[in-house]
């Protein structure tokens, strides 16, 4: 080609760019058009130097757009002319480093259908190996531990390439081009059985851990974020042993299958839940049940299920292993998923018969992701720590998140990258989880923190406000409920229109030192969110404590209920029966001991809870709220009760007669409840045309609810406004957090 008919371009590519077998897969497009040129990591993105003919560069770009590496994801594309250097080939250069990075990590992937055939292929070298991967899949954030994401970085490291390994490591057209967990069986790490004593490596070691599931075992199993505790999901008497082990009463288990065929077979699987089944992020997706699995998911009709995603899974299941699995995160009720082995060993020694131990090391643990028809549940395993937003601001931003369903988000150069699930922080493991995030973000990313804005909860006593207040002086108060708001308008970038918010959940500090829950803002984020209504007042007897006992939240809504509050005795008695710790909550009442306002949408639905049947104290946060939309959705659709919205208050008093009224007329407690849930959409939508904001948003807890969700949506149409990447729950509330304090004004 002449001189004069050469063009040179510059490209410059962000978003999950680097660990995904980009670099090669731009080299390949470049060869096979005969450019010239190069292609590297930088700290931003990829940089690519191409010379060729107008033609030629045109296709080539377009190529790079329209068909990345199935595990990229490209946030921005820039193309800028550059000086001809003359080069004579096109070559892939090794990554750069001079200021601080702000590449995106790629989450982990499952492993791809390339890998998955040589697994199982005979003739191929690394034929059921368990560690098998390539550019495609395979370990990301769990095993890397700085950037950029070279095998030196990573947990790897230690486990040096044989030549073979080395050698498709490094052929540019080879799919395991600098694929950084690369490693077969003469080279890598493997797994082990470890079982009263006795150690057994390898092949057989998986084979025998199959064997021990179909037998009635429970097995500790190594995954990539942390160890999964497995048992057959059909043999009641196993997962009855987990239960009484794991000291989980009643909250339900995950189940793996081997893939969506299986999957079919046990629950309801539609469009949407069969590309959640199939996607990158191989998430537990909660779907309706089909089938009944004794003791599972007790007083639910869901079933979370996930496929499986590392070859040590798909190795178990080819090994005869049950074809239905209760995976679910090794820890006791509770706490954090073990993820390190002599963790492990000793805090699942009374769970586990056996535990089959992978031999590379993680990073960090990563729990499964949770997702629902409506969005993520639990942002974690192969979501995290991908950039959730882009924000208008240069300096960097921590947010710590909440104290329930931690998560923290980390703001660089505007990109908002949202953390794994941490956990609560009343636990001492969980919150050292949570500093060590936040380490791990920072290194990643060179923050200092001292020169950081550290954005945290107005709570005064949430653990990860006092410990935002330790790490500098650059603080943040940021108030619960408007964080929750601010969490949709960052997932939609929709930084100037007004809005009427709605927060409900369970419970946040409020401006006035009052327990919140139940509150509608109007605003945007220039000028901030004002608090323009709210759940009527009710009591608290007990503070927190009324959480956990459904009875001792109605105790306090039916103590301010005008006429109800004269009939105590009735909920003693038959149908409503309420246990000694209503008197008991009464009394506090009464001597105005220990009492609380609130305006909690949440307690609102545990006092529905109890007053049809669920009397006892909850075993996992959201239980009782839970239990009544699936006595919901058991009901056909019936006429709503009445919820007021005047004065600026939504008012639960006639709802609350009315559900009384008809359970001591013995109305199906079904029907009472799908009533109920018609209710709460009746006041939203009576408060969004009193207010009449064209785009109106919810967020909160109580905003997990699908069956809300989906009327709310029915009722708005394109209106409404929700999160759906980011969780509604408190694990999104950081990234709501870190939005507030970018708009916060000198801040």
């Amino acid at each position: 080609m002449r001189t004069e008919d050469k063009e040179s371009r510059r490209l410059h590519i962000t978003g999950v760019v680097q660990g995904v077998g980009f670099r090669p897969f731009v080299y390949r497009l470049a060869v096979e058009r005969g450019l010239t040129g190069w292609v590297l990591n930088g700290e931003r993105g990829v940089d690519v130097h191409v010379e060729g003919n107008s033609e030629q560069l045109d296709d080539f770009t377009e190529a790079i757009r329209a068909r990345p590496p199935p595990a990229a994801r490209i946030a921005s594309f820039e193309i800028t002319a550059d000086a001809i250097d003359g080069f004579d080939s096109f070559e892939i250069r090794e990554s750069e480093r001079a200021h601080a990075p702000t590449v995106r990590v790629c989450a982990d992937l499952p492993v791809c259908d390339a890998c998955l055939r040589e697994l199982f292929d005979p003739h191929d070298r690394r034929y059921k190996y368990p560690y098998m991967n390539c550019t495609d899949c395979g370990p990301r954030y769990s095993i890397v531990r700085a950037l950029p994401y070279d095998r030196a970085q990573t947990t790897m490291r230690d486990w040096p390439m044989c030549d073979a390994c080395r050698r498709e490591y490094e052929d540019p057209l080879d799919r395991r081009f600098h694929a950084q967990p690369v490693a077969c069986s003469q080279c890598g790490p493997s797994y082990v059985l470890e079982r009263e004593g006795d150690r057994i490596r390898g092949g057989e070691a998986i084979a025998d851990a199959a064997q021990l599931l179909c037998r009635g075992a429970i097995v500790a199993i190594k995954g990539l974020g942390g160890y999964h505790l497995a048992c057959d999901a059909h043999n009641a008497t196993a997962v009855r042993a987990l239960r009484e082990r794991k000291y989980r009463k009643e909250r339900p288990f995950a189940l793996m299958v081997r893939d969506t065929v299986r999957a079919k077979e046990i629950v309801h699987v539609d469009a949407r839940a069969e590309e959640w089944l199939h996607s990158p992020a191989r998430p537990i997706v909660l779907l309706r049940q089909r089938v009944a699995l004794a003791g599972v998911a007790p007083e639910s009709d869901e079933f979370g299920v996930m496929t499986a995603y590392a070859p040590v899974h798909h190795l178990l299941f080819d090994a005869g292993a049950p074809p239905v699995l209760v995976m679910t995160s090794a820890n006791r009720s509770s706490e954090p998923i073990a993820y390190r082995d002599d963790d492990a060993r000793n805090s699942l020694a009374s769970i586990a018969d056996a535990m089959l131990v992978g031999e590379r090391e993680i990073a960090r643990r990563v729990d499964d992701s949770v997702v629902s028809s409506i969005g993520v549940i639990r942002h974690s395993r192969g979501h995290a720590p991908q950039a959730v937003a882009t924000l208008p601001v240069s300096s960097p931003i921590l947010a710590t998140g909440a104290d329930l369903k931690n998560a923290i988000a980390l703001v660089v150069n505007g990109q908002a990258f949202l953390s794994q699930h941490i956990g609560d922080l009343e636990h001492l493991d969980a919150f050292g989880s949570f500093k060590k995030t936040i380490d791990d973000f920072c290194e990643l990313y060179d923050v200092d923190v001292a020169e950081t804005l550290i954005a945290h909860d107005a709570h005064p006593q949430y653990r990860s406000s006092a410990y935002a207040m330790e790490l500098g002086e650059h603080g943040c108060s940021v108030q619960h409920h408007r964080a929750h708001i601010a969490s949709v308008l960052a997932e939609r970038e929709a930084f100037e229109p007004t809005v009427l918010g709605f927060a409900f959940d369970g419970t946040g500090y409020g401006e006035d030192g009052t327990i919140w829950g139940g509150e509608i803002f109007a605003g945007n984020l220039s000028d901030g969110f004002e608090r323009i209504a709210h759940l009527r007042p009710a009591l608290l007897p007990g503070g927190d404590a009324a959480a956990q006992f459904p009875v001792q939240a109605a105790a306090g809504f039916l103590f301010c209920h005008p006429e109800l509050s004269q009939m105590s005795g009735l909920f003693t008695k038959t149908p409503f029966a309420f246990p000694v710790r209503y008197r008991d909550a009464l009394e506090l009442l009464k001597k105005n001991v220990r009492v609380f306002t609130t305006t909690s949408m949440g307690r609102l639905f545990d006092t529905v809870a109890a007053l049809l049947g669920f009397t006892r104290g909850i075993t996992f946060e959201g239980q009782a709220a839970m239990w009544v939309e699936h006595l919901a959705r058991c009901s056909a659709r019936v006429a709503p009760y009445p919820f007021p919205f005047q004065g600026g208050e939504l008012d639960y008093c006639p709802l609350l007669s009315q559900i009384v009224a008809d359970r001591t007329a013995g109305r199906d407690v079904r029907e009472i409840a799908r009533a109920f849930h018609g209710a709460i959409v009746r006041g939203v939508l009576a408060a969004v045309e009193a207010f009449d904001f064209e785009h109106v948003v919810i967020s909160g807890g109580v905003f997990q609810n699908a069956l809300l969700v989906e009327e709310l949506a029915v009722a708005l149409g394109d209106r409404l406004w929700t999160n759906r990447l980011i969780p509604s729950n408190d694990g999104g509330i950081c990234i709501g957090q870190a939005t507030i304090a970018a708009f916060t004004p000198n801040r």
